[in-house]
């Protein structure tokens, strides 16, 4: 998987609509996790598509949905759904939207390549996220002790992670909040205590994905594709797209086409899962 760690891609290509032929900017916000597949997704639209504008940029699933309240983008792209404030806030506005699914993800537990710890289950990644367990003795590792890297609270991966794996429990105060998973795959890389989490498509050679386990360690699962689509990895979440109704006619054709055969082709090619 090509590495990728820059904090935040701004990519700008042209596009024609298929709707009404005319030239479209479409802007699109949001996740850090969708950031390399919806940048591969805009390249691909751009070879058939010679005539319009896309511009692609990261920072999160929260600042894509504040983008989408104020107006500032077309479609949000996120790695967790809209939570209920953002909800009410977009009814307050009048804004009726949609939600599409348009790909799914494994996201992936890493620890530093030195780490002789391969696989943890959901109580102990419980305790190292939320500052119970410190040191890595407690759960087979060396005596060392425990940093943790996190995504900060506007990424969806962080709020995902917390809800389906610490069970809604609070980070520890010690977790070290980075602005992007590229910085989390640097931070692990570099540091031989580190634990972090991450996109599957973010996986690289200077980096260990560990197994896991969420029946009490009966079972470790490895995060893979092949995993993924038999649904025996545990931590598989699904990424959307947001907009608003009354930008569809602007914003379906690309949608569309991430839905098609083709787009869902590029999917896999990036290291996600399709629909």
């Amino acid at each position: 998987m090509k590495k990728v760690i820059t904090i935040v891609i701004y990519l700008v290509i042209t596009c024609v609509s298929t709707v009404n032929a005319q030239k479209i900017i479409c802007k699109i916000k949001g996740s850090d996790t969708c950031l390399p597949l919806v940048q591969k997704e805009s390249e691909e639209y751009l070879v058939k598509n010679p005539n319009s504008t896309i511009m692609v940029t990261g920072g999160g699933s929260g600042v894509g949905f504040a983008a989408i309240i104020d107006g500032t983008t077309d479609i949000a792209m996120a790695s967790r759904s809209m939570e209920m404030d953002e909800k009410l806030k977009m009814n307050e506005l009048g804004k009726a939207y949609k939600e599409v699914v348009f790909a799914k993800d494994v996201l992936t537990v890493i620890v530093n390549p030195s780490n002789k710890v391969n696989q943890l289950t959901r109580e102990q990644l419980k305790g190292i996220f939320t500052g119970e367990i410190k040191n890595w003795k407690d759960v087979g590792g060396d005596d060392l002790d425990i940093v943790i890297y996190s995504r900060e609270s506007s990424s969806g991966t962080y709020v995902f992670f917390r809800n389906h794996v610490l069970n809604k429990k609070n980070y520890s105060t010690k977790a070290l909040l980075l602005p992007a998973t590229g910085s989390i795959v640097q931070s692990v890389s570099q540091t031989k205590g580190a634990i972090g989490y991450i996109g599957f498509a973010y996986i690289e050679k200077s980096i260990k994905p560990i197994k896991v386990s969420f029946n009490k360690g009966k079972t470790y699962i490895e995060p893979s594709i092949e995993n993924a689509k038999n649904n025996t990895y545990p931590i598989l979440r699904p990424l959307y797209f947001y907009y608003l109704k009354s930008s569809e006619n602007k914003v379906s054709p690309f949608i569309n086409f991430t839905l098609s055969k083709e787009g869902q082709a590029i999917v896999s090619e990036v290291g996600y899962i399709p629909l």
